[in-house]
């Protein structure tokens, strides 16, 4: 029944809805399981193999027995969790697995034949003869399920999305929102997953204050502040998966099941995640206990009882005996006192509970110690239990039964990382051990208890994985710290005065009875109780008995007991009976519950849609989209993009009336002139340290380094085994063991892959470590005769040509790198990604003031052309040696592809070679095949189409045959796609300041 006040609905607004036809009211922020209580339904559903009468056990994901059909036509959706579907008006729901009614199941008529039809009857029966088989084949299919599919096409839309983050947080209880809190006010990019309506978890159903607030109110102010943050909050999104790399699955409900999405027609989305750090928040579930007949209607966990009364303003029942073996299950009886219920009896299995909440029950309600649970009373809904109490059989007049048999932390998420476990003994749990990822469990799914030591655990985490404490690289040799990664690039801004997790400062509890749950967990069902009634697995109606027979008949494998049984098999995965039945098998080997092993953790960790799965991935869903620091900054001035990997690049900021191709001739003459600036945060970078730091550099790379200064970089190139470059970059000594590397724009990824390859599987004994720091600094470059002045404006020293120099502009501490690839004076300027649009707004102003302005990939594009500098995917197209591009490879060889060099076939005099391409005519056609006359057979192509930038005349690079032979020499740039035909001429690849003047001082 409803209760007078109390929860977090909202009584002002009343929600119609059906069940089985029936019509019946709830309110706003009820779900169909607590709107059915208030009306005074217990009766939910039926099992599936013995159609026994089965009400709610649970409030949240884990329920097995209200499983409901919700919906009509092609938004019908079968096997519904009642407790985890939000009422909205017009909601149909029907229960399932009964005919013709739920109240009156023929099914039901399979209870009483129970001791025919046990554990794997269906592998013993049915054999022969082989033509009885077509006599009951029929009735076996019709009996198998629960809910029945959908009978028309599915008419919502369904989608998929991408996304990147620093720290992904699944699960928003106290724990989570303390994480996500102190992972953002760190400066992590964070992304919040919750798989319910509402963020709090299990403050929902708490009295606890937290920073002189109550628990919804902090709530509130927590969510507010997330917000104010930039934390991207996804709430009915349930993390169903964890895969390599960090990447996580998300199913994200728009609408609740059966319901009308609206005028976008979205129903679901599946968010594909990949994230930097995963903390996994998502608390523990309460176990029930073994006693007869412990599925009845009115049989339920002692915290979801609790939840129903200060959450949702339902009494479950007037009158409760509560079972208990832990300090938890005591809130609970405090709860219903609170909201006018009657305590009946607590029976604590423990033989002598004391504790704060221990002794101050016992002031109010009848305790018991060294009591058990026997048996619950009634057919279709509660009427009593009988317990054992001091040796004595007794019987307790009660309408509700709230069972805590302790609590099993939620590792599922954990275990598909490839996490390990270790084994709790006295919690009688499971708790994480070893993370193969990069994910931490904080929180009772971490086997903490008490808010205040939870809050804590979170707070903790979230501060570890915000960049100021996350930016470390790992030793050489695995384990322990480096060195600070502000030892090589500086720290964010302002970080000293940051305190640690965050400005806002750790949250604390203020709660009357805090602290750990003093959980003396026995598994065991009571003396007294018959086993074939006593249920592990509710919904696959897998009994006690069930598997002692089995463990007779010789399934003592956990994975062969879970599939001759089906225990944990059902809709719910055995997230409340998996544990217990463990437990049952363990004892029965009389070995511990660890040695006799667990089952696979599996994704989805819930039900999940085929529709979300085969949800819509074109146009912006085709692919993730991997956004700069700069990305806003950018987009305000709504220039045309340009795909790079998953980043998008300004191709150029047009002006009004300027057509791409003038904005990026204007640009590019801006930099040949006076000064351009470009983010190039795409870049690759890696940090490489350690005593044989060096040694892995030119391992990986084929030019001289080992010997490079302090404080000095080099142009450099990687190859495959092969022999073929894969990409190119620079290297810089920052320190005598520490070196920072960067690769082409959207090469980072390759590189990472390649760079672990080398280390790990070609010269594993090399101490040195490698940390892709690509989304932790950000970079622009300044290009022009005037960028050295643009520097000093502004206070900071331009080093040398390929030197470094340590700078603060403007408060902000920044690495200059001294490097051109437009063949004018040029600096690289990294700082801390959440910095970098400050110091745009900095270099900006001092740029402009200069005569310059910001240029795209257009002008980049026009000025390296003209320079002849290489890019990946065009002349780096992975079929060219060094060679063929004109670069040279250290003489001493030892590098990755220096064996594969040394075949005559790569030296050939007929090998295809860099040139520079002079048009005759006019515009050069990219692509264009390169002939001696028409109709001859090509002899190379144009790799890269150009302009001289400041003068007339168009001009390319190209692959040609023996080309640097070939200068002077009159060809034709065929383009049948364009059905252009130019005349070019052979020249040097360098159209611009081949000397390199320009870029020295």
């Amino acid at each position: 029944m409803r209760a007078p006040t109390g929860g977090l609905i909202d009584r002002s607004r009343r929600v119609r809805f059906t069940f089985d036809g029936q019509a019946f009211e709830g309110h706003a922020g009820d779900t169909l399981a607590s709107a059915l209580l208030a009306n005074g339904v217990s009766l939910m559903g039926r099992s599936f193999k013995y159609h026994r009468p089965r009400g709610l056990l649970a409030a949240g994901v884990e329920e097995p027995n209200a499983l409901v059909g919700v919906g009509e036509g092609g938004r019908f959706e079968p096997n519904t969790r009642a407790s985890d579907l939000f009422l909205y008006d017009g909601l149909e729901a029907v229960s399932q697995n009964r005919w013709p009614s739920l109240s009156f199941d023929l099914g039901a008529a399979n209870s009483p034949i129970a001791r025919f039809i046990p554990a794997g009857f269906y592998y013993k029966t049915f054999i022969g003869p082989p033509w009885l088989w077509k006599l009951y084949e029929h009735a076996i299919r019709a009996a198998a399920g629960l809910g029945r599919p959908p009978s028309e096409p599915e008419v919502d839309a369904f989608e998929h999305r991408a996304a990147f983050c620093d720290v992904l947080v699944v699960g928003a209880g106290p724990a989570g929102l303390a994480a996500a809190l102190a992972a953002a006010e760190g400066g992590a990019r964070v992304i919040l997953a919750e798989q319910d309506a509402r963020l709090g978890g299990s403050l929902l159903a708490s009295d606890a204050t937290i920073d002189g607030h109550a628990a919804p109110d902090w709530i509130a102010t927590a969510e507010a502040r997330l917000a104010a943050l930039g934390v991207r909050v996804l709430k009915r999104a349930t993390a169903i998966g964890y895969y390599d790399h960090n990447q996580l699955s998300l199913v994200e409900r728009r609408v609740e099941a059966g319901r009308a999405p609206g005028p976008a027609g979205l129903a679901q989305r599946l968010w594909h995640v990949r994230t930097g750090r995963v903390i996994l928040a998502q608390g523990a579930i309460e176990r029930p206990m073994l006693f007869s007949n412990n599925d009845r209607p009115g049989v339920m966990l002692a915290g979801a009882v609790q939840a129903y009364v200060r959450r949702w303003g339902v009494l479950p029942g007037r009158r409760a005996a509560i079972a208990t073996c832990n300090d938890a299950a005591y809130h609970t009886a405090f709860a219903l006192a609170e909201a006018g219920g009657e305590v009946a009896a607590i029976l604590d299995s423990r033989e002598a509970p004391d504790s704060p909440i221990v002794r101050a029950a016992r002031g109010r309600f009848p305790v018991h110690a060294d009591a058990r649970l026997v048996a619950a009373r009634g057919k279709t809904r509660v009427t009593g239990a009988e317990a054992l109490i001091a040796g004595q059989t007794r019987t307790i007049d009660a309408d509700l039964i709230c069972v805590s048999g302790g609590f099993t932390p939620v590792v599922h998420l954990h275990m598909q990382a490839g996490g390990t476990l270790d084994w709790n003994e006295a919690a009688g749990a499971f708790t994480p051990a070893l993370a193969r990822q990069g994910q931490v469990s904080v929180g009772a799914c971490a086997g903490v208890e008490g808010l205040s030591a939870v809050l804590a655990h979170g707070w903790e985490a979230g501060g570890a994985a915000a960049p100021s404490t996350a930016s470390r690289s790992p030793s050489p040799d695995g384990g322990g710290i480096v060195a600070e990664a502000s030892a090589a690039i500086p720290p964010p801004s302002g970080e000293g005065d940051r305190p640690k997790g965050g400005g806002g400062g750790q949250p604390r509890a203020q709660t009357k009875f805090d602290g750990p749950t003093n959980t003396e967990t026995n598994f065991a069902p009571p003396p007294g109780a018959n086993l074939k009634t006593c249920f592990v697995d509710p919904q696959n109606d897998v009994t006690a008995a069930d598997l002692d027979l089995a463990w007779r008949e010789g399934y003592r494998s956990v994975e062969h007991l879970k599939r001759y049984t089906t225990l944990g098999m059902a809709t719910d995965q055995g997230k409340t009976s998996n544990l217990i039945g463990l437990a049952r098998l363990s004892a029965n080997e009389q070995r511990l519950v660890p040695e006799v092993g667990l089952t696979t953790f599996r994704p989805p960790y819930t039900p999940t849609t085929l529709a979300a799965l085969a949800g819509e991935a074109t146009g912006a869903h085709m692919a993730p989209l991997r956004r700069t620091p700069l990305d806003a900054i950018h987009a305000a001035e709504t220039p045309p993009w340009q795909p790079v990997g998953y980043w998008r690049r300004p191709r150029a900021y047009p002006r009004s009336g300027e057509s791409l191709a003038e904005a990026g001739l204007r640009e590019a003459r801006t930099v040949r002139q006076a000064v351009g600036m470009i983010e190039v945060s795409t870049l690759g970078k890696f940090e490489i340290a350690g005593p044989d730091a060096a040694a892995l550099i030119e391992r990986v790379c084929a030019t001289p380094l080992a010997k490079l200064a302090v404080g000095r970089g080099r142009y450099t190139f990687m190859l495959r085994e092969d022999g073929m470059v894969v990409d190119d970059g620079t290297v810089w000594r920052l320190a005598e063991q520490r070196w920072l590397m960067t690769s082409s724009t959207g090469g980072g990824d390759r590189m990472v892959g390649h760079l672990s390859y080398v280390r790990k599987i070609l010269d594993p004994g090399l101490k040195a470590a490698v940390a892709s720091v690509q989304e932790r600094w950000g970079a622009i470059a300044l290009a022009g005769p005037r960028a050295k002045a643009v520097l000093a404006a502004l206070g900071a020293e331009a080093p040398a040509h390929m030197g470094l120099a340590h700078a603060e502009i403007d408060g902000l501490a920044v690495l200059v790198l001294a490097a051109s690839y437009s063949g004018e004076r040029a600096f690289e300027l990294y700082a801390p990604s959440h910095d970098l649009p400050r110091l745009w707004a900095i270099l900006d102003a001092a740029v402009r003031a200069e005569g310059g302005a910001p240029y795209g990939l257009e002008a980049l594009e026009l000025l390296r052309i003209e320079k002849g500098h290489i890019e990946t995917g065009a002349e780096i197209d992975g079929r060219r040696t060094p060679g063929d591009l004109g670069l040279s490879v250290r003489a001493k060889g030892g590098f990755v592809g220096a064996p594969a060099l040394a075949r005559p076939a790569l030296h050939s005099h007929d090998r295809q070679k860099l040139v520079g391409l002079a048009s005759l005519d006019g515009p050069i056609p990219e692509g264009a095949m390169l002939l001696t006359a028409r109709g001859s057979k090509p002899e190379g192509h144009v790799t890269s189409a150009g302009r001289h930038i400041l003068d007339n005349g168009a001009i390319a690079l190209g692959l040609l045959r023996a080309g640097p032979e070939r200068l002077g020499e009159a060809l034709l740039a065929s383009s049948p796609t364009r059905g252009r035909t130019v005349r070019v001429e052979v020249a040097a690849p360098h159209f611009y300041d081949a000397e390199g003047a320009r870029y020295r001082d």
